[in-house]
């Protein structure tokens, strides 16, 4: 089968590279997006995908505005691909594109469909505090991640867990189910389920505001909230930003405990933390939990702040920022107006 792959970003790389191992596929071109400027340098750097690409020396495509690109429409069209493949790719295709493949193009999209239909459905599932999601292969259409259903797979999401965690296995996870659904169709055994519509929900683009800490949230909210968008949520801390990027929601959500938090129960128990909260107001630093981290008050139970990011600085073990800033009880965390940055 011959096939062309569109992706940009680190999470479409497994899914390349396997079709890349695959005996039965031949992967005739990637289509990327254009080279970005990063870094301090600001030099122009490839996407993941280009670069591998580029490894196995695979030719590249990188329109800007693919659909309105007719050199590169020509020579995609002149492939006669059995199928486009579309993995966080970054730009909708036009029905002109969509007709090309014999088998058409299928996306492997980062959640259960039809729910978390757009562009950050890791995150959002993340801040909406869903306990699964996964990965559903669809035959893509025009519309935004409506095109019918072919196979899915699943992963639970642990408390512990931000987007960068799920994320990687869902990367796994697609790689896998694409190499499945490519043969299915070849041979003709998968049936296309139409989306149910009125199940839809929505994983919009995240904009700069999701990122500030509103401390009258409850503490699993905003755990929820951090992790989601890990790793760029921040607060204000004397006068300065403070990137939150792992907490511990307490009271704790449950007993299944990864060996790394293991002692935290007893840790807790030897604290009154209800009792330091009386006089406290929202953001306010209430406890410091040794070798582990600040403690601050939410509006519905505690987040303990199990690694930070100072300004200016790497990120740091809650425990290291309270001793090397010499946070004190009574120190306040503020939210952030991220319109002003």
């Amino acid at each position: 089968m011959k096939i062309v792959f569109f992706g940009t970003p680190d999470f479409a790389v497994p899914s390349l590279a396997r079709l890349l191992q695959h005996p039965d596929l031949q992967v005739c071109g990637v289509v990327t997006q254009p080279d970005k400027r990063r870094g301090r340098g600001k030099s122009l750097s490839p996407s993941a995908v280009k670069a591998l690409a580029v490894e196995h020396q695979l030719p590249v495509w990188q329109p800007r505005r693919l659909k309105k690109d007719p050199q590169t429409l020509g020579e995609l069209a002149a492939l006669n691909a059995d199928a486009f493949v579309v993995v966080a790719y970054g730009q909708l295709l036009s029905p002109q594109i969509l007709a090309m493949p014999r088998l058409g193009c299928i996306n492997g999209h980062g959640s259960l469909l039809p729910h978390y239909r757009g562009a950050a459905p890791i995150q959002w599932s993340l801040v909406q505090g869903e306990v699964k999601t996964g990965i559903t292969t669809m035959q893509m259409d025009v519309g935004m991640d409506t095109g019918a259903m072919l196979l899915k797979a699943t992963t639970p999401i642990h408390w512990w867990d931000t987007a960068a965690t799920v994320g990687d296995r869902l990367s796994h996870l697609t790689a896998d189910l694409l190499i499945e659904t490519l043969l299915g169709l070849d041979a003709g055994t998968l049936e296309a389920i139409a989306q149910d519509d009125d199940q839809a929900t929505y994983a919009p683009l995240i904009q700069k505001t999701d990122y500030d800490l509103d401390w009258s949230k409850s503490a699993i909210a905003l755990h929820n909230q951090i992790r989601g968008f890990f790793p760029n949520c921040v607060t204000e801390f004397r006068d300065q930003p403070l990137k939150i990027l792992r907490t511990i929601p307490i009271p704790l959500p449950s007993d299944d405990m990864p060996d790394e938090f293991a002692g935290l129960p007893s840790q807790l128990a030897s604290l009154d933390i209800a009792a330091a909260s009386q006089t406290s107001q929202l953001g306010d630093i209430v406890a410091i939990l040794k070798k582990t981290g600040p403690i601050v008050q939410t509006g519905a139970g505690w987040l303990l702040l199990y690694q930070v990011q100072p300004a200016g600085k790497k990120p740091q073990s809650g425990w290291d920022f309270a001793n090397g800033s010499r946070v004190m009880l009574g120190d306040r965390c503020l939210s952030r107006d991220l319109t002003k940055d």
